[in-house]
């Protein structure tokens, strides 16, 4: 076993970074909040070790990290993608690999930044890798990533039914996924666990729509009264009412053309606060390859 200590502004550092580049891409608010949360669900069901979960938690907050190297035109494409466009994308784990690699806690994140789009029957990117070639973290990952692209907004659809999307993972049961995580992922479903996860950009916060481009506005978890939110899309600015344990968003008719993206910085904290200061590790960890039979 290994102790690795986890030197928590460093932590920070790395979320923050992950925080700001989902940000870049409007249509993807919330996701990695949501996918890691959908994660650490699953991790928790089958059983995993605390310290483990944490990684699984930790890692999905990164998983994207790699987007950084997408050109906006092609990340926020209403269109279908050309193929040349297609192998653009298809580069973001191996750029987040190389993005987390030398930072002192890169090592917990190198398998799902790396490996959450392989397939378990082998056709996925970026090496090929099939069935227990890919580590359990990243085969937990690729369900959570794939489960919340479908059931949000992109620029080209409306997000699915979840009941739409739990159909579908098991179709693609023991092709795109593991079927034993699968069939964990959808017992979660059936409980009804993923219900506050889905349509969320935090604990408690619904995605709000933007009468132009859809439910992809964020209200922030600290969010204080008076405040406005903005459309992450058109950048309208939005005025933000508490309603009924929720809040209305209402357009003000301007646009705020300085928006920048930020940090969330609600998630960084949130995971900061529960993160243990050691992580007791199998030595294998750049690798994580096993199996759940």
């Amino acid at each position: 076993m290994e102790i690795i200590p986890v030197n928590i502004p460093l932590l920070k550092s790395m979320l923050s970074l992950a925080t700001v580049i989902e940000a870049k891409d409007p249509y993807t608010g919330g996701h990695t909040w949501r996918v890691s949360r959908y994660a650490r669900l699953l991790a928790e069901d089958i059983g995993l070790t605390p310290d483990e979960v944490f990684i699984v938690h930790f890692s999905s907050l990164m998983h994207d990290i790699g987007k950084v190297s997408i050109p906006d035109p092609i990340l926020n494409k209403e269109g279908k993608l050309t193929s040349v466009e297609y192998d653009i994308v298809k580069k973001h784990p191996e750029t987040g690999w190389s993005l987390v690699r030398e930072h002192p806690l890169g090592v917990l994140a190198l398998d799902i930044v790396r490996s959450h789009h392989e397939r378990y029957d082998g056709l996925g990117y970026p090496r090929g890798l099939a069935g227990n070639q890919i580590s359990l973290f990243a085969r937990i990952a690729a369900i959570a990533d794939a489960f919340d692209a479908m059931t949000s907004a992109r620029p080209y659809r409306l997000g699915m039914p979840a009941e739409t999307a739990y159909q579908l993972i098991a179709q693609d049961s023991g092709k795109q996924f593991d079927p034993i995580l699968v069939d964990t992922f959808l017992d979660l479903g059936r409980r009804g666990e993923l219900d506050h996860i889905l349509g969320h950009s935090s604990e408690e916060r619904l995605l709000h729509t933007c009468a132009a481009c859809g439910p992809i506005i964020v209200v922030p978890a600290n969010w204080k009264s008076g405040e406005q939110v903005i459309c992450p899309k058109c950048l309208g600015n939005y005025d933000v009412h508490p309603d009924r344990g929720d809040f209305e968003v209402v357009w003000d008719k301007s646009i705020n053309h300085t928006w920048v993206p930020q940090p969330d910085t609600a998630t960084v904290n949130e995971v900061t606060y529960y993160a243990p200061r050691e992580l007791q590790l199998p030595s294998n960890i750049h690798y994580f390859n096993v199996s759940l039979s």
